[in-house]
């Protein structure tokens, strides 16, 4: 299997429903595409700014205080001491990772690529682009003997569940039974909200209490698009087993996968200034605080989404019957159907809409 065999883009089946509610009077209120709309934090612009005489070719590896900066970024932030630069690397945003992910570990046909049954559908189009089977479940007991990679999601999209402690400790054992690498995407883990999430971190597969102060065959992938707004910026990173870090380094020089030197500059100084991912949280909390109960009073039961960018709603009806609904008042959400088989009847609503249109939605919704 190649490219040219993946499926269509999912995104263009909800086109008919785009327009269907850009004809309300009132305007779209698109909650679809969890794209940030909020500022890039002027402390990153002004770094990016000063970065732009880079005349030579960058880094692949990053550069040394990029590689410091992550490091001391998972020290501080996500309770995972004891990284060096060479348990780290840049990548160019955190989708072409996960896209690349099975083709860079030299994965191929007869192996399997597990991910999450609620899953961002690139986890299965990585395994179809190198022959693998992909197979979605969140049980390790279910997880299959020749699997080779296992993709963990947590906070999840599109369900915003969150794998504690517990849950990961157990992923990581059945995967080294199985002999596999556990690649954890959490790309939202500064996104907490519900239970616990309110006010402790949301762990880490690296956590010394999930990985046993072994970080050999784990990788954690994160992204700054969410926290600090570089969605444009393609600013993300992959930290864990150094040697899995030194085949992936490899293989990224030989096919140029290095990331701007400006855009490395602006990363440093993005992960070492934490009051605008405080700020930013406080922006989505509040945006968060106003849509919940507005879908709640519209019919809509709210499913896990303890943390993250959007909430996992469902009518009990056909995921298109209510994105229908919403369409005619003016919303366009995403369906649970581009997300795998197994959440037909669920809607994705993504927090990334400004605060004005966010209560326009409140207000159509609590109107309808």
């Amino acid at each position: 299997m190649g490219v040219r065999d993946l499926d269509e883009y999912p995104w263009d089946a909800v086109a008919p429903y785009a327009e269907r509610a850009r004809a309300h009077p009132g305007g779209l209120v698109d909650l679809s595409i969890g794209s940030p709309v909020d500022e890039t934090p002027e402390v990153v612009r002004r770094a990016l700014t000063a970065a732009t005489d880079a005349h030579a070719y960058p880094q692949t590896v990053g550069t040394p205080e990029l590689r410091e900066a992550i490091v001391d970024w998972f020290a501080r932030r996500r309770a995972v001491p004891g990284l060096t630069p060479a348990h780290v690397l840049p990548t160019i945003g955190s989708k072409e990772l996960v896209a690349l992910l099975p083709l860079l570990l030299g994965i191929g046909a007869g192996d399997v690529v597990v991910h999450p049954r609620a899953a961002y559908p690139t986890y299965e189009a990585g395994a179809k682009l190198v022959g693998a089977t992909p197979v979605a479940a969140d049980d390790p007991a279910e997880w299959p003997a020749g699997t080779r990679l296992v993709w963990l999601n947590s906070p999840g999209n599109p369900d915003g569940r969150v794998l504690d402690v517990d849950a990961l400790r157990a992923a990581v054992e059945r995967a080294r039974e199985l002999g596999a690498v556990v690649a954890s995407d959490e790309c939202y883990a500064e996104l907490g909200w519900d239970g616990p999430w309110r006010t402790a971190p949301v762990p880490s597969v690296l956590d010394p209490r999930v990985a046993g102060g072994d970080v050999g065959g784990l990788l954690s992938v994160y992204s700054l698009s969410k926290q600090s707004n570089l969605a444009g910026y393609r600013a993300a990173f992959v930290a864990g087993d150094p040697g899995l870090v030194a085949g992936l380094l490899t293989a990224r020089k030989h096919l140029g996968l290095m990331l701007p030197a400006p855009v490395q500059a602006a990363m440093a100084v993005a992960l070492r200034d934490d009051a605008h991912v405080a700020q930013q949280k406080e922006t989505y909390r509040a945006r968060r605080d106003a849509l919940r109960p507005a879908l709640e009073g519209a019919g809509f039961r709210i499913d896990a989404s303890e943390a993250g960018l959007y909430l996992w709603a469902t009518q009990g009806v056909d995921a298109w019957e209510s994105m229908g609904r919403l369409a005619d008042i003016g919303i366009l959400a995403g369906p649970g159907h581009f997300y795998g088989s197994h959440f037909p009847q669920h809607v994705r609503f993504s927090l990334t809409a400004t605060d004005e249109r966010i209560a326009e939605a409140a207000a159509r919704l609590a109107a309808s």
